[in-house]
């Protein structure tokens, strides 16, 4: 990334962004209190919202829901066309800034184009209760016993192995509704995450809804640029942002290849890798930063790699700043499926040098970028101290909060005059700091005990 480019990124604000916003933010408020008790004001902002939509083709079904909800009727199909009214007014604020991203940076990206997937259904009722329940109470309005109801719907979910996404959705809900209970006593309530997943919720548990369409297979080789370490207290996912460069000559591509554990949130820190033994060569691609040649690997239109190893070979060394410098540029970026487009899910792989860093603002021809140095993995080499003393980074560029920001990946820098190169993924087999090697021997293997009391358990 250029400074004319960092430039064009920050230019002002994009026109409809923060009235659009607004529209969400006034249904989330309702959301806060819940719609089976709505006043004057909560009122007001859904006839905004549906007021909002009146030109478009969700404008007579948003328009009778709001209607129909205001006078006290709040059944399944008028939450879910409200929850399809969020989503749309949340995917264009995701469009207009992922457009003024590939417009300042000049990203060429693959247009959507639906394709046939098996409608999944199943015991999808039991969830729209639930979800029905949550907004007709409010969030202030969530107790114990309402969090509990939940767990009927979950196991359903559960069983159902297409269905295992909306499952782990509304678990994680449940889970941060049940650790916030009673959310009455609450100073603040994350109104805005919430209303999200339960809206994606609402829409996923819809009958007929698609799951992931596996759209293809690709071969190629794949060249890693960076590691996104997602870390939750039962789970884990490492993201691994790359180009393919497919076998059959087409354009090379940014993708993603994703693999995720289950953990206990005392497993922490360079540990995490332990749970994701079972991808080695995954794993040892990041290590000793080589590429990785792929076989007939399934693809999503959204740019996923489904990974599987055994159809994984190691290649040759691969550096992540030469593919950043060389193919960032003419890479085809993927298009982004409906229910994906969110702002906060725009993470966009750039290659930034020249810098300077200043606390958590990074300098570049005049030109000030927010550091987010809040995402730097606890599983990995980068500091903050490395990042103020680098002059190069490959991250992900995000919108968040209302600013653009920049959350490292990797980075070059200068530590007492000597060259240091750290990457998220650089632990993947082990720490190689002495010191952190240290330190984990004295704390133990905390994945090796817990592997064998569940070793015990089971053979009881």
């Amino acid at each position: 990334m250029l400074g004319v480019q960092l430039a064009a990124l920050l230019d002002g604000a994009v026109p409809g962004v923060a009235e659009t916003l607004d529209l969400v933010a006034g249904f989330d408020d309702a959301l806060v209190y819940g719609l089976g008790r709505l006043d004057e004001e909560q009122t007001g902002r859904l006839a905004a919202m549906a007021g909002a939509l009146r030109d478009t083709p969700l404008g007579p079904a948003v328009g009778e829901a709001v209607e129909k909800i205001t006078a006290g009727s709040v059944g399944d199909e008028q939450l879910a066309t409200l929850a399809g009214a969020r989503t749309a007014l949340l995917g264009a604020v995701h469009d207009a800034q992922l457009g003024r991203f590939d417009a300042a940076l000049g990203r060429a990206r693959a247009s959507w184009e639906e394709t046939p997937a098996a409608p999944v259904d199943g015991p999808l009722g039991a969830s729209r209760s639930w979800l029905q329940e949550l907004a007709i109470t409010g969030w202030r309005g969530v107790d114990h016993d309402l969090v509990s109801s939940s767990d009927q719907a979950i196991s359903a979910l559960l069983a159902e192995p297409r269905l295992r996404g909306a499952a782990v959705l509304l678990d994680g809900l449940a889970a941060e509704l049940r650790a916030s209970c009673p959310v009455a006593t609450m100073d603040r309530v994350p109104a805005r995450r919430w209303a999200d997943l339960w809206a994606r919720a609402l829409l996923l548990s819809q009958p007929g809804t698609g799951g992931p369409a596996r759209v293809g297979v690709v071969s190629g080789r794949l060249l890693p640029l960076g590691v996104d370490v997602l870390e939750h207290g039962t789970a884990v996912q490492v993201q691994v942002h790359g180009v393919l460069e497919a076998a059959d000559g087409s354009a090379a591509r940014l993708v993603r290849a994703s693999v995720t554990a289950a953990k206990v949130d005392t497993i922490v820190g360079p540990t995490l890798w332990r749970l994701l033994d079972g991808h080695p060569v995954l794993l040892k691609a990041l290590a000793e930063h080589r590429s990785v040649d792929l076989a007939e690997l399934p693809v999503t239109a959204g740019g996923d790699l489904i990974w599987r190893d055994d159809q994984a070979t190691l290649g040759e060394p691969a550096d992540p700043f030469a593919t950043a410098r060389l193919r960032l540029t003419d890479a085809l970026a993927p298009a982004v499926p409906p229910l994906e487009r969110h702002p906060v899910r725009i993470a966009e792989p750039v290659l930034l040098e020249g810098y300077t860093v200043d606390g958590d603002a990074l300098a570049l021809d005049g030109h000030t970028l927010t550091v987010d140095l809040e995402r730097l993995p606890s599983c990995g080499p980068l500091t903050p101290e490395l990042v103020a003393a680098s002059s190069a980074c490959i991250g992900l560029v995000r919108w968040e909060a209302g600013r653009w920001t920049l959350q490292p990946l990797a980075v070059r820098a200068t530590v007492k005059r000597k060259a240091v190169e750290a990457h998220g993924g650089d632990w993947a087999l082990g720490p190689t700091d002495p010191k952190v090697v240290k330190a984990e021997a004295r704390a133990g293997d905390a994945v090796a005990v817990l592997r064998e009391r569940a070793g015990r358990l089971l053979r009881r």
